[in-house]
């Protein structure tokens, strides 16, 4: 073909698209037979997932598979991925771009429904007993893949360190999962989460041994970290409840919801300007701002 002739079609093309708003022809594709131009492309977006939200199952892995994907009932669940036991092996159950129900009713630092803008991770584990006192434990190997998947998480989506939480933070009235075996301190470790200052910790657990504060300021110090909490300034049952969730992940030697010293120090320092720290790629504690 004459290469002037060539010339002259593409771009006459080019002239035609422009005249119709669109950019050239060839920067097109079909939707359901629908013809869509791509050509065009803003740089003012960011993903939609914002938050990390752990679980454990409570089940072995052929009934989490089972559970996880079966399309009947009236309780359907579902999650992005599943880390199995033995092995521990990564399947992923729903695509990153879909919707999967992991979360349900929901709530964290302002934000409800967050199966919405949620990447949801089922962690193969028996979980806890009828009590809620007994929990089983993670196998290091598993915790390793866990770590790593939700660090390629985090980077790809660029979430912030505040808003990987375990599905009791976001509904600690009816979930204890992950539990306090999950190495919450692993993570922090491995600069994924914030972590309140140890040392700032000691410090102050010593001014709360003989004057533990009120309920009302532990209902506000955990409203501030991110929590739904009542405001009824009584330890009623639903605020025992989320003060034992959040022992689960800070101080998991004792999770009994009961005010302390030891709780009501990590409070105090997590709402300092400089009580939290994120471990940077060099293995270095940093202060870390509480947005």
């Amino acid at each position: 073909m004459n290469r002037a002739r060539v010339r002259a079609s593409s771009a006459l093309a080019v002239v035609a698209c422009m005249t119709f708003g669109l950019l050239a022809g060839c920067a097109s594709t079909t939707f359901d037979g629908l013809p869509i131009e791509v050509g065009y492309r803003s740089a003012n977006h960011d993903s939609r997932v914002r938050y990390v939200v752990l679980h454990f199952t409570q089940l072995d892995f052929a009934r989490s598979v089972e559970e996880l994907t079966r399309n009947s009932g009236a309780n359907r669940v579902s999650s992005h991925y599943l880390v199995g036991a033995s092995p521990p092996r990564i399947y992923r159950l729903v695509d990153e771009t879909h919707r999967a129900w992991h979360a349900g009713q929901s709530y964290w630092r302002g934000d409800s429904q967050l199966n919405a803008t949620s990447i949801g991770i089922e962690i193969v584990n028996a979980g806890d007993d009828a009590r809620s006192t007994n929990f089983a434990a993670y196998p290091p190997a598993q915790i390793d893949v866990v770590v790593s998947l939700v660090r390629d998480i985090v980077r790809r989506h660029r979430i912030a360190p505040f808003n990987i939480v375990g599905h009791s933070d976001i509904a600690p009235q009816r979930k204890t999962d992950p539990g306090p075996n999950f190495p919450w301190r692993r993570l922090a470790e491995e600069g994924v989460v914030p972590w309140p200052n140890e040392v700032m910790v000691a410090e102050a657990r010593a001014g709360f041994v003989n004057a533990v504060p009120s309920i009302e300021w532990f209902q506000k110090k955990l409203e501030a970290v991110g929590y739904r909490v009542p405001s009824s300034a009584t330890l009623d049952e639903p605020t025992r409840r989320v003060i034992a969730a959040f022992q689960m992940r800070y101080r998991p030697a004792r999770f009994d919801g009961v005010p302390d010293a030891e709780t009501a120090a990590l409070l105090e320092v997590m709402g300092r300007a400089d009580g939290w720290q994120l471990r940077d790629g060099d293995g270095d504690w940093k202060t870390f701002a509480a947005d």
